[in-house]
């Protein structure tokens, strides 16, 4: 009898734990759950058309996106830099708490195990694929479940055509400047060109693909990213005759900064542009980068409404920072000004009504707003707070701001409806009126009138920052340098991205030149006399070391972790 009940009690018990399996799982997994389309854009700022950034923007795709999508008119990004500004996205989690502020950085060095939106997804029941740069230079092949190019080889980009001599337009005026800055038309076709060309395409192929499960499709479209090389087709509407310069320009506006302020402000990447003439050259590459770049957001929407999923598909839009073409004297991103934070966001779901939204979101919403849409549980780690109530009314209460976190600790900007508050590490500050000064021209920091202002936005400070997160030197394996007796390969990059330390341990300069695929040098920085510099990277790619009279000191080649390359003789 005794071993009769104990039968039943353990049968009761397994009953009792499927069903509540399976009220987990109906929960979890709605039946009806939307499609996700994810589309990123890199560097665009609001140089499109329904933004006005600039009266010349050719962008009729992201303005019909926009015209059938709740546009968000004040979304920033969370950092003003590729790599935490897409780290937050995709972990729902802001620099200021995971200690991820630059692009220095390797996001899996500091946050190892920290489930992103495709792998979350994943768990209930999503088929995760993408194509093109959605995280900072790897795909992260385990969260997907398919990848173009193939998930394994960790890199999100196929082939693109490039000029076979370079730079092309923008001589380099030292080893401070980007490789990659440099502009100009290309006689080919789109499909000659590759690049997004490949990317749209494969997403493209894959809306037209039967699905059994629910799908979330990543879109990463690189342009208006440097190079600004794209088919000549698109530079056609723009002559460099009828370029304008940037709306937000103003030949004084460093006079009113603080010092920190300045700091940022009259970079030589600009200086140096207008000294060779380029400044105009630039801009047109820019807009027809942009122009680019919407023409294969076109074929993705196209692609959207000739499948069976454009009544059951969510489309997100975002782009991860905005960029400067000279305002405040600066070139390029990683500014807390409103030009560089703020982004396009547009979000269209199957069910909601199109509309403008005013309130100030950031963009690290992103990841607790899909699971809120689909009908998923929220995951207690995000930091920032669904945007449904503003995609179901763009009026509704909004008790929040959006904060920017630049490089470093105690560095960010915070954006209002009228307001723009930045701090800088020391105390430092900038607060702008956007309601009437969209260009932050009017430095009200200093304003007596604007002192209840300025308290209520030190208020609103973060209650912490995390640490900025960087490998103990020591730690870090000690990469050889290889005499130039050593025959040196050239570069087959492969895997994730690791970080390398160049330590400078001589009283001499040297320059570091990365060796590309078909051996051909590109210097990439020079590292001062006492000097360390953290350098991205990967597996097997070839560093060349050589005095500032491009006398080689040697090489070294990239392992599978993070590593240090101490330089400290110079043979």
């Amino acid at each position: 009898m005794k071993s009769h009940t104990v039968h039943l009690l353990t049968v009761a018990l397994l009953i009792n734990g499927v069903l509540t399996s399976l009220s987990w799982a109906q929960q979890s997994v709605p039946a009806n759950k939307p499609n996700i389309l994810f589309i990123a854009i890199d560097d665009l700022n609001d140089w499109i058309g329904c933004m006005g950034g600039h009266p010349q923007a050719v962008t009729p795709n992201l303005d019909r996106l926009a015209e059938t999508s709740r546009f968000f008119t004040n979304a920033h990004c969370a950092a003003p830099a590729c790599n935490p500004s897409r780290a937050a996205v995709f972990t729902g989690i802001s620099p200021n708490q995971s200690g991820l502020y630059s692009n220095n950085q390797s996001m899996r060095n500091v946050m190892p195990n920290q489930e992103i939106i495709p792998k979350t997804l994943m768990r209930h029941g999503y088929y995760a694929c993408g194509s093109g740069k959605m995280l900072h230079y790897f795909i992260d092949a385990d969260s997907w479940h398919q990848y173009f190019p193939k998930k394994e080889t960790e890199n999100p980009f196929p082939r693109t055509l490039y000029p076979e001599t370079r730079p092309l337009s923008l001589p380099r005026g030292g080893p401070w400047q980007y490789v990659e800055t440099d502009w100009g038309p290309l006689d080919a076709t789109d499909q000659q060109y590759g690049g997004d060309y490949l990317v749209t395409d494969w997403v493209s192929q894959t809306l037209a693909k039967d699905h059994d499960n629910p799908f979330f499709l990543a879109c990463g479209i690189y342009r208006p990213h440097e190079p600004w090389f794209v088919p000549a087709k698109y530079f056609e509407p723009f002559p460099l005759d009828s370029i304008e310069l940037p709306p937000g320009y103003k030949e004084d506006d460093l006079a009113d900064l603080p010092p920190a302020g300045k700091r940022r402000g009259p970079n030589r990447y600009f200086d140096h542009i207008r000294k060779e003439g380029q400044w105009k050259q630039a801009i047109q590459g820019y807009l027809a980068s942009i122009h680019y770049a919407d023409a294969m957001l076109g074929r993705v929407l196209d692609a959207l409404e000739a499948s069976d999923y454009r009544d059951n598909t969510m489309v997100v839009l975002w782009s991860d920072h905005g960029w400067h073409l000279g305002e405040k004297q600066h070139w390029q991103k990683f500014t807390g000004w409103r030009v560089c934070t703020r982004v396009p966001l547009m979000i269209r779901t199957p069910d909601s009504e199109p509309g403008i939204c005013q309130q100030p979101v950031s963009l690290t919403s992103l990841f607790p707003t899909l699971l809120d849409l689909a009908g998923l549980p929220a995951e207690t780690h995000h930091d920032h707070p669904s945007l449904r109530p503003l995609i179901e009314d763009p009026d509704a209460e909004w008790p929040h701001v959006a904060i920017t976190y630049l490089n470093r600790p105690e560095d960010f900007s915070i954006s209002d409806q009228r307001w723009r508050y930045i701090h800088y590490q020391g105390g430092d500050e900038e607060l702008y009126d956007i309601s009437i000064d969209r260009y932050e021209w009017n430095n009200l920091a200093e304003s007596a009138d604007h002192r209840d202002i300025l308290a209520k936005y030190r208020q609103l400070k973060p209650a912490s920052f995390a640490p900025y997160q960087t490998a103990e030197l020591d730690k870090l394996k000690k990469l050889t340098i290889w005499s130039t007796g050593v025959a040196m390969k050239n570069s087959d990059p492969v895997g994730p991205k690791v970080s390398v330390t160049f330590v400078n341990q001589t009283e001499e300069p040297v320059n570091i030149y990365w060796i590309d695929r078909k051996g051909t040098p590109f210097l990439y920085f020079q590292l001062e006399a006492g000097q360390r510099k953290i350098q991205l990277t990967r597996k097997n790619a070839i560093w060349l070391i050589a005095r500032t009279n491009d006398k080689i000191v040697g090489h070294t080649r990239v392992e599978a972790g993070d590593g240090k390359v101490v330089i400290d003789r110079l043979r």
